[in-house]
């Protein structure tokens, strides 16, 4: 069968409000003023799928979100980065989810409001959707709480269907860290947490130690480290790769998630491990270029003049 995806991404979809320029950090009873406001596209699923559809991967999106103004929103965004929305499911009896992201310079704080993306479930992905693309990407599970429980049977169901696959478990709001890895990764072939996620997801003090509790079951696990840059590790190797250094950083959000785009891109493409993470952490410093998570990469080709202006960094076409 011909594939007609790259990627389905399975995931999350809600928008974010972002405040920057905030007069000092939030105190309850008091009121603070944000010096600008914007209202994007978010959710770590449909950031990854629109940064990853810009590089010029062909993608879909499998999520659910309510029949209002606030989907609209989202489905015409997925779509001005030509990402396909046929397999998004409209639900008039729930609502899409908003997030409230608060900038300080490269860290934020968020709250959300999950709404629709609680939702979602494995009955809901039917195989014929899966074979529909070469590789499944699936993120922030600790917010899909109707799917987080079955995540190891989709990434089986996938792998079994022929598909490459790739997690990023993002961070879990309760942080009860109740993800059963050893089940979930031998059915992912590229796991991306960043340093925090890792830490917590296995308990382990430090990075080494995070990393030597994954290997009896992990294929390959990349760690996005920010400004540090990135580090994999497979039963081969460990790879760090230096950060691309911005030093006009406007926000730092969505900058994993691309970081996740720019990885997968390459990896779709069969490049070595190092390359992939080199383009990553290129795709990641380019997104904090722009506000949002999505917005460097809106216009046709400007992340390729971003990249080469500021970065000093040569696209191959």
């Amino acid at each position: 069968m011909n594939k007609l995806f790259d990627v389905i991404v399975v995931g999350e979809l809600n928008i974010d409000m972002i405040l920057n320029r905030i007069e000092g950090l939030p105190e309850i009873g008091k009121e603070k003023i944000s010096g600008d406001m914007e209202m994007t596209l978010g959710s770590s699923s449909a950031i990854f799928a629109s940064n990853i559809s810009s590089l010029g991967a062909k993608v879909t999106f499998f999520g659910k979100i309510g029949a209002d103004s606030l989907g609209d929103f989202v489905i015409q965004s997925l779509k001005t980065n030509q990402v396909d929305t046929s397999l998004i499911i409209k639900d008039a009896k729930l609502k899409t989810g908003v997030t409230v992201a608060l900038n300080y310079n490269e860290d934020r704080a968020m709250v959300t409001y999950p709404g629709a993306m609680e939702a979602l479930t494995l009955d809901d992905i039917s195989d014929d959707d899966l074979k529909k693309a070469r590789h499944l990407h699936v993120s922030s599970v600790f917010l899909q709480t109707g799917l987080k429980k079955d995540v190891g049977e989709l990434f089986k169901k996938a792998k079994n269907l022929g598909l490459t696959t790739s997690l990023d478990t993002q961070w879990d709001p309760d942080e009860k860290w109740d993800l059963n890895l050893s089940e979930i990764l031998p059915y992912v072939d590229v796991f991306l947490p960043n340093e925090a996620e890792l830490l917590n997801l296995t308990h382990q003090p430090d990075i080494s130690k995070g990393l030597n509790e994954l290997q009896e079951y992990a294929s390959l696990t990349v760690v996005k480290m920010g400004s540090q840059g990135s580090l994999s590790h497979s039963k081969e190797n460990k790879i760090l790769v230096e950060a691309f250094s911005n030093q006009n950083v406007i926000d730092a959000i969505g900058a994993g998630d691309s970081f996740n785009a720019g990885f997968i891109y390459k990896y779709l493409q069969s490049e070595s491990v190092r390359e992939c993470q080199k383009f990553g952490n290129l795709i990641g410093a380019i997104s904090t270029t722009a506000p949002g998570g999505t917005t460097a990469f809106q216009k046709s080709n400007n992340w390729k003049k971003t990249a080469i202006e500021k970065f000093d960094f040569k696209i191959n076409d």
